[in-house]
């Protein structure tokens, strides 16, 4: 067996255990995760625990799992050279350390390449429930130039996505407006603009027709929950998205994840990064 350990931050968040548990544990599958709690094979404070443990702030928790296969590293290196990583970031990792614990995937990077100085530099960020392309600097003279690029919108980004039904047209620019709550750590679409509003511009293509679609989407600006948030006033939310969509839907068609990525990366660089401008960077979602 294998054996894994981990203590509860003393200002966790009320949640069941084993939610945190693959938060704090994402080299570990679920299901194995899931089979060690089934079995009581998870300790907390040295008192074994189920699937119905809640979190305990500040204990220590043991989780003894079968011996784990070898396996390809958590997060998967699509390009790197002196100045630049660009790498598939799994669901279910931040990019920054938040309230709900868990290695964050800078953290993750530097345990997987040693041979990293320092923790890689954020020029971008997905959320966590979103899978993809995401693009860290190795220098802070690469990161201030990578961050100029995207506010001047020099880095072009496609996701790939599977809503509710069909939208139609198979084609269309979406502009409206969004209002965040930032209490609530959402936002809400609205076709009226004031003052406290920013403009939305999102752009989709029908790929597959169907019960549910899968689309590419561009994205003309860049907001807090955008695609979701806009394709869900479009009256096709994102499969898998509890939080914009609809759970009814999600359970079944048994979506437990948001089917949501970054697929598609392009430059238009300035300066000692140009070369970038000659690649095309893609992947395929796991959905």
């Amino acid at each position: 067996m294998e054996m894994h350990s981990f203590v509860i931050s003393v200002n966790a968040e009320k949640s069941r255990l084993f939610a945190l548990a693959k938060r704090m544990l994402p080299e570990v599958p679920e299901y194995v995760l899931r089979e060690a709690f089934q079995k009581r094979d998870v300790k907390v404070n040295g008192q074994r625990v189920g699937l119905d443990a809640h979190v305990v702030p500040g204990a220590e928790v043991k989780i003894y799992t079968r011996d784990l296969k070898p396996k390809q590293p958590l997060v998967r290196i699509i390009h790197e050279d002196e100045n630049v990583l660009i790498v598939f970031k799994p669901a279910g990792i931040s990019c920054e350390a938040d309230a709900k614990g868990g290695k964050n995937l800078t953290q993750i990077l530097l345990d997987q390449k040693p041979e990293l100085s320092h923790e890689p530099l954020l020029c971008h960020r997905l959320d966590n429930p979103t899978e993809g392309l995401i693009i860290l600097a190795k220098t802070e003279q690469a990161q201030a130039s990578l961050q100029d690029a995207f506010r001047e919108r020099k880095i072009h980004k496609e996701y790939t996505c599977v809503v509710l039904g069909t939208p139609s047209p198979a084609h269309a620019v979406l502009k409206h407006h969004l209002l965040k709550d930032a209490k609530r750590a959402r936002v809400r679409v609205t076709p009226h603009e004031s003052s406290e509003t920013k403009p939305i511009i999102t752009e989709y293509f029908v790929i597959e027709k169907g019960e549910c679609s899968r689309l590419k989407v561009v994205l003309h600006t860049g907001r807090t929950h955008q695609i979701r948030a806009h394709m869900a006033f479009a009256g096709h939310p994102l499969l898998g998205d509890d939080q914009y969509g609809n759970r009814d839907a999600n359970r079944y068609y048994k979506a437990k994840r948001l089917m949501l990525c970054s697929s598609r990366l392009t430059f238009e660089m300035d300066g000692f990064l140009n070369y970038l401008n000659e690649m095309t960077f893609a992947c395929k979602p796991t959905f």
